[in-house]
């Protein structure tokens, strides 16, 4: 054993006034103090080797009668006396946080005033009480004002209390963190819900969002949609797919206008398929809205224009989810509507409102001219091309490059069960351009013979990954293995500042009856799925490629790869505020 092990082994054997000295909460300094103090400079444990030293020091100096020196401030930047005053008024605190919240009703800040009773001041646990109900906003400013209470005096110290937190279980800052786990449940419960109803639609088996979403189609006139049978639990959190039938019954009772009540169906019924034609569509039908408007007496046009587009949302939204560029034009939309000053008349406001919504598909169809233009040098003669399913922005580059007269080859991948290959089948082989076509189940077999491949996206998320038709992801694997260059042609309105890794946390789900059509003469065995009680059909509408599948993406700012998204998306942020 150590020197400054043994002398404090000494020093609790006797019971002379210097032994007492040392605090009692000594950490026993190890032998290799240095390597410790080295493993420290290399991310160690930072508080147990700072610790260590100010401990030996206090040993010695004790032992031989010196004066004291000076306290090491630790990694934490508090010294050990500072430390412990710190987790006492924690201590204390967290202790008055339970005492109020399990004896006395919360009122604001007069009942954080008032003195503690001789009941709460006795140990919650041999003296079980019922908690009394308490308003919420009053829970949350008691629990938040104790936390900065007991912070404070960190949080003080040139911004060194993050640092603390992460990396030191013991200091201050972690009590403080602690004492914030440990405030009122309900204040925790109901703080996550309001984070899950920011996204509606990836908490649809919730209670409280069932409940919210209640609330608010009875707000806007609109019947609750019916609960869809055999759904698939895991993926319960998700929108269920409705039938035309249900929709109409419950939402065409309210008054809507005709151009978004034909929009609506053609999504229930996929007339309206791909992101940029659904995109164009929903513009052309606000539009139309906008055009139609007038603005009620005794209101403003921005006010009541956003309040009149929200049941007109929420039909759409039942129809079909929006996509992620459905859903950032919406976005557009409504900062353009708020922006409208309130002196302007209605014929100037609506003027202003539809040039920006001309503009904004001006930008979708000139961003495809910009792809289109750029891609074709990704071309070249003799090469083998692989694209999946439809994609408008991929299947204009494709003729784009055929009227270079570039000579290639193209292999069109379709998978069930919409079959949408067919269609971009069609329109190459009418253009002239030499096809093959194949099923997904035989990607492994064609690949060998593929120079390129060409994808559309749905989205591209901020983390880099690439949300599209489901398939692609297997496709963008199986070139990855064979050394084929993926290259994704996508627009950066289709840019989502969301992030995500799997296909299960958010997803569309498609019919699941349309998995049970198949062209045979023996029939469908699967007519009879909904009465087989263990059976359940999933129809997922997109997948999640990572981005280590992709090469580059072509936008119509540049080439970039995956992981640049985040930036353009900053950029975007930056100017939107200008």
């Amino acid at each position: 054993m150590t020197t400054a092990a043994s002398s404090f082994s000494a020093s609790s054997s006797t019971s002379t006034p210097t032994s007492a000295a040392p605090i009692p909460a000594i950490v026993i300094a190890p032998a290799n103090q240095q390597s410790q103090s080295q493993q420290r400079k290399k991310g160690g444990d930072a508080a147990a080797a700072a610790a260590a030293p100010a401990a030996a020091g206090a040993t010695a100096a004790s032992a031989d009668g010196a004066a004291p020196k000076p306290e090491r401030v630790g990694a934490d930047g508090l010294t050990k006396s500072e430390r412990l005053a710190l987790q006492e008024k924690n201590k204390a605190a967290k202790l008055a946080l339970r005492q109020k919240q399990n004896n006395q009703p919360a009122k604001g800040d007069q009942a954080a005033q008032q003195p503690a009773s001789p009941q709460s001041q006795a140990s919650p646990q041999s003296q079980p009480q019922p908690q009394q109900p308490k308003s919420l906003k009053s829970s949350r400013q008691t629990s938040q004002s104790s936390v900065e209470n007991a912070e404070g005096s960190n949080a003080e110290r040139k911004g060194k209390s993050p640092v603390a937190t992460a990396g030191n279980a013991a200091s201050g800052a972690a009590s403080g963190a602690s004492l914030a786990a440990a405030s009122d449940s309900k204040v925790g419960k109901k703080e996550s819900f309001r984070g899950v109803h920011s996204n509606p639609n990836m908490q649809y088996d919730d209670v409280k969002v069932q409940n919210k979403l209640s609330r608010t189609l009875a707000k806007q006139q609109l019947s609750q949609p019916t609960r869809p049978q055999k759904q698939v639990e895991f993926f319960a959190h998700l929108r269920q797919y409705q039938r035309l039938p249900s929709l109409t019954q419950n939402f065409l009772r309210a008054s809507m206008h005709p151009a978004i009540t034909a929009l609506g169906l053609k999504y229930a019924e996929n007339v309206i398929v791909g992101s940029n034609a659904r995109a164009l569509a929903l513009i052309n039908a606000f539009r139309k809205v906008i055009a139609d408007y007038v603005t009620p007496p005794q209101k403003e046009l921005r006010h009541d224009l956003s309040e009149s587009i929200k049941p007109y949302l929420t039909f759409l939204t039942f129809c079909r989810p929006m996509s992620v560029s459905m859903g950032n034009f919406i976005r557009y939309l409504k900062v353009n509507i708020a922006a409208v000053k309130p002196d302007e008349t209605d014929a100037e406001a609506k003027n202003f409102l539809i040039g920006i919504v001309d503009e904004f598909a001006d930008g979708i169809k000139l961003a495809d001219s910009a792809i289109c233009n750029s891609a074709i040098t990704k071309i070249q003669n003799g090469d083998v091309i692989l694209v999946h399913a439809s994609s408008h922005v991929v299947l204009q580059v494709l003729l784009a490059a055929h009227r270079a007269n570039k000579k290639f080859s193209v292999v069109v991948v379709d998978s069930r069960p919409r079959m949408e290959g067919k269609e971009t089948l069609r329109r190459l082989v009418q253009a002239g351009i030499k096809c093959s076509y194949v099923l997904i189940n035989a990607i492994s077999y064609v690949m060998k013979e593929v120079s390129k491949v060409f994808l559309g996206a749905h989205a591209i998320l901020k983390n880099g990954y690439v949300m599209s038709r489901v398939g692609t992801s297997v496709i963008g694997m199986m070139a990855k293995a064979y050394n084929v260059p993926v290259i994704v042609c996508c627009e950066t309105y289709k840019f989502c500042d969301r992030s995500q890794t799997d296909s299960f946390v958010f997803n569309e789900l498609g019919d699941p009856d349309a998995l049970v059509a198949i062209d045979r003469e023996s029939g469908n065995v699967l007519d009879e799925w909904r009465e087989i009680e263990s059976l359940r059909l999933l129809n997922l509408v997109y997948d999640i490629t990572p981005p280590d599948f992709v090469d580059v993406v072509i936008t119509e700012i540049a080439m970039i790869p995956c992981t640049s998204v985040a930036v353009v998306l900053l950029n975007q942020s930056a100017e939107s505020k200008r």
